[in-house]
């Protein structure tokens, strides 16, 4: 019994049809690049000079390249880097301190970081640089100065020392922030009961200034008092006193209570007021 066989063949030129079909696939994922959003492409010329950097990097969306050159891609929004290190203080004692840097690169410089530092830049530039001005910091301050008053001092000159070497590096530091400031147990025991005692005594001194002033008001009320009655005293007289006297028998005289009034029985003349109810 015989078979029936099928023969299956290509059109002319199919097969090299498909070739180009796929050989253009393969050119058009190698000729495009998509940037996402906070992104930023820095374009490589195999046959053009190397890495540009006299033009504008490539912005977010769909690009298009020649498929013999590469793009690398770079995140330009803000970034952070916690950094924990040891330092010394002015006294040399070991400290630990905590910080976060924000930072991002300069858009327009992203060639030149590229071609100059890399993609490893953060390694490479931004914590030596950190490092490097925390412990120059560190060193001008005692442990007391640090735990207690200069920590927002001594967040301020890291970032500007920090600032000033990634400011030529193609690099933007927006903020150093100081999380926290470690030292020594003993160490910082000794603080806490030198800065309690200070304000132990701090407290006391203001009691005192206070029992004081309120001494000295008292003495000033009762000087015046003083002062006031002598003189008084020292304008009253026999004529003055009668006609006050006068005066009062009148509107006493005027009053629905019954009373005995003696007028000029007192002594100096002054009224005896007798049954007052």
């Amino acid at each position: 019994m015989a078979s029936n066989q099928v023969d299956l063949k290509l059109p002319k030129g199919g097969l090299f049809l498909i070739i180009i079909a796929v050989a253009g696939i393969i050119l058009f994922s190698k000729s495009t690049v998509t940037i996402r959003s906070g992104q930023a492409g820095v374009l490589y010329k195999t046959f053009g000079g190397g890495v540009v950097t006299d033009e504008p990097s490539l912005g977010e969306g769909f690009q298009i390249v020649a498929p013999w050159n590469k793009v690398f891609i770079y995140e330009v929004r803000q970034q952070e880097l916690f950094e924990k290190m040891q330092v010394l203080s002015s006294n040399g004692l070991e400290i630990q301190l905590e910080a976060s840097a924000w930072f991002q690169p300069q858009t327009d410089k992203i060639g030149a970081l590229h071609q100059e530092k890399g993609e490893n830049y953060i390694s490479r530039v931004i914590q030596p640089a950190i490092r490097s001005a925390a412990r120059s910091v560190v060193g001008r301050y005692t442990p007391e100065q640090l735990y207690s008053s200069k920590r927002d001092v001594i967040q301020t000159e890291i970032f500007v020392e920090t600032k000033k070497i990634l400011d030529k590096q193609f690099i933007q530091l927006n903020e150093i922030l100081v999380r926290d400031v470690t030292l020594p147990p003993t160490i910082k025991e000794a603080i806490e009961r030198k800065l309690k005692q200070e304000q132990e005594s701090l407290e006391y001194e203001f009691r005192l200034v206070t029992a004081k002033k309120e001494a000295e008001k008292q003495i000033i009320e009762a000087q015046g008092k003083a002062d006031a009655n002598r003189i008084l005293s020292a304008s009253l007289n026999e004529k003055i006193l009668q006609d006050k006297g006068i005066e009062a028998t009148i509107k006493l005289s005027e009053s629905p209570n019954s009373k005995v009034i003696v007028i000029g029985s007192g002594k100096t003349g002054m009224p005896i007021i007798l049954g007052n109810q």
